[in-house]
C-alpha cells in the first residue's frame, strides 16, 4: 500500500501524457476540432486532415497545421486549419469551443473555406494568443467581446465573413494590438477609439456609419487605414495628424469638405478618396519643402467622382497612376503633368468629365505605349487623337462637352 502511494504521483503524471508525448487535454481538443470540421474535398491528395491520424506516434510532428512546445507533455502552441493552397477549397463545418482547451495556444489561423456559425466565445480564455486570423469563410454572429480581453493580442483578422454587430469599445484597451482587419463583413455602428499604437486598420466594406474618431483619438502610429465602402461622413481634418500613413482608402463614403494639404505628400504613396462629396482645390506644393510632393514609382492617387474645383496645381505631377476624372477642374493642365506622361513616369492619367480647357501636348512626339491617357468630355477638343486615348467605357462616346455647358460653368466660377 505504501509503495502504491509512493508511485501515485508518477502514475498521475503518466496518465496525463499519452504514448505520443502530447498532452491528453490537447489531444482530446484536437480530436473534437477534427470532428467539427471536414475537408470540402476529402478525397483530394491535398486534403488537410489526411495527416491527422490519432494513432500516430507523435502528432506534434505528423499533424498538419500544428506546432508544439518542446517539453513533455507537449502542448500545442500554434494551430493552422486548412492548407491555404490555391487549389484547395478548404474546410467546412463549425469552430469547436474545444479550441479553448489548447491553453498554450499563441496563434490561431483558419484559411479560406466555408466554415459557418459563430466564433466561440471561449477563445477569450486563451490568454497567450497573439494572432487570430479567421478569414474568408462564412462565420456569423458578433465578434466575441472576450477577444478584446486578450492581453497579448497583436493581430486580429476576421475579414471576409458574415459577422454582424458592432466593434466593442474595449478594443481601445488592447495595448499590444497592432493589426486589425475586419473588412468585408456586415459590422455596423460607429468606429470606436482604437489602441494608441495601432499600425494597420482595415474596416472596409461594412455598414459602419458616423464620423471618424476625433483627431486626438486617432492612433498617430497608423500606417495603413482603409474604411472604404461604408456610410461614413464628415470632414477629413481628423487625419491631419497622421504623418505616418503610407496607405489611405476612404473611397465610397460620404465624406465632405476639403482635403487636408498634409495628405498630399509622397510618403503617402497610395491615396484613394474617390466617390465622396469632397470639395475645394488641390493645394500648391509647399514652398518650404517642394520635394515632399515628388511622387515616385508605384504611387496611386484617386480623387475621382467628387466635386473638386479650380485649376490643377503641380502637386500631383509624377504620380504613376492618377485619377482626377469626374470633378470640376478647369483651365489648362500644367506642363509638369504632360512631361510626366511623355516620360512614362505617369502611366495612367484620367482627366475625363471635367471642364479642362487645354492639355499642352508635345507636337510630333508620340505617347509611350505604356501610357493610358483619357481627356474626353472636357471644354476642348482633345489634342491627342481619340484613337490613341485609353478611356474606360464609362467615359462615354462624346469627345467634348457642349459649348453651353463650358460657358455656363466658367461664368458661374468667375
Amino acid at each position: 500500500m505504501r509503495m502504491f502511494l509512493l508511485l501515485l504521483p508518477l502514475v498521475l503524471l503518466l496518465s496525463a501524457v499519452e504514448t505520443q508525448g502530447i498532452s491528453v487535454v490537447d489531444l482530446s481538443a484536437l480530436r473534437e476540432i477534427k470532428n467539427s470540421l471536414t475537408d470540402i474535398t476529402s478525397s483530394s491528395p491535398n486534403a488537410f486532415f489526411t495527416s491527422w491520424d490519432f494513432t500516430a506516434p507523435d502528432p506534434c510532428s505528423s499533424f498538419a497545421g500544428i506546432t508544439c512546445s518542446l517539453f513533455i507533455p507537449k502542448r500545442v502552441t500554434t494551430l493552422t486549419l486548412g492548407t491555404g493552397l490555391s487549389d484547395s477549397p478548404g474546410l467546412a463545418g463549425i469552430l469547436s469551443p474545444a479550441i479553448s482547451n489548447l491553453s498554450e495556444l499563441t496563434q490561431l489561423v483558419l484559411f479560406t473555406g466555408i466554415v459557418t456559425g459563430p466564433i466561440p466565445d471561449q477563445i477569450g480564455t486563451l490568454k497567450k494568443l497573439s494572432v487570430i486570423s479567421l478569414t474568408n469563410n462564412r462565420l456569423t454572429g458578433s465578434i466575441p467581446t472576450s477577444i478584446f480581453t486578450l492581453p497579448n493580442l497583436h493581430t486580429l483578422d476576421l475579414s471576409h465573413n458574415q459577422l454582424t454587430g458592432t466593434i466593442p469599445g474595449s478594443i481601445s484597451e488592447l495595448s499590444s494590438l497592432k493589426v486589425v482587419v475586419l473588412g468585408s463583413n456586415k459590422i455596423s455602428g460607429e468606429i470606436p477609439i482604437m489602441p494608441t499604437e495601432l499600425l494597420h486598420l482595415d474596416l472596409s466594406n461594412n455598414e459602419l456609419s458616423g464620423m471618424l474618431p476625433r483627431k486626438t483619438r486617432m492612433p498617430l502610429t497608423l500606417r495603413y487605414l482603409s474604411v472604404s465602402g461604408n456610410r461614413l461622413w464628415g470632414p477629413l481634418s481628423v487625419l491631419e495628424s497622421l504623418s505616418e500613413l503610407v496607405y489611405l482608402d476612404l473611397s465610397m463614403n460620404r465624406f465632405s469638405g476639403t482635403i487636408p494639404s498634409s495628405l498630399f505628400r509622397s510618403t503617402l504613396s497610395s491615396m484613394y478618396l474617390q466617390r465622396n462629396n469632397l470639395t475645394g482645390r488641390v493645394p500648391q506644393p509647399p514652398l518650404s519643402s517642394p520635394a515632399a510632393t515628388v511622387y515616385g514609382p508605384g504611387s496611386t492617387v484617386d480623387l475621382s467622382h467628387n466635386s473638386l474645383t479650380g485649376e490643377l496645381t503641380n502637386t500631383l505631377a509624377g504620380v504613376e497612376t492618377l485619377f482626377l476624372n469626374n470633378n470640376r477642374f478647369t483651365g489648362a493642365v500644367p506642363k509638369d503633368y504632360v512631361e510626366s506622361v511623355y516620360s512614362g513616369n505617369t502611366r495612367t492619367l484620367y482627366l475625363q468629365h471635367n471642364y479642362i480647357a487645354e492639355f499642352p501636348v508635345k507636337e510630333g512626339l508620340p505617347l509611350p505605349d505604356s501610357v493610358a491617357l483619357c481627356l474626353s468630355y472636357n471644354c476642348m477638343v482633345p489634342p491627342v487623337p481619340v484613337g490613341f486615348m485609353a478611356c474606360p467605357a464609362s467615359a462615354g462616346e462624346q469627345i467634348s462637352r457642349p459649348v453651353n455647358q463650358c460657358s455656363a460653368f466658367n461664368t458661374s466660377m468667375a
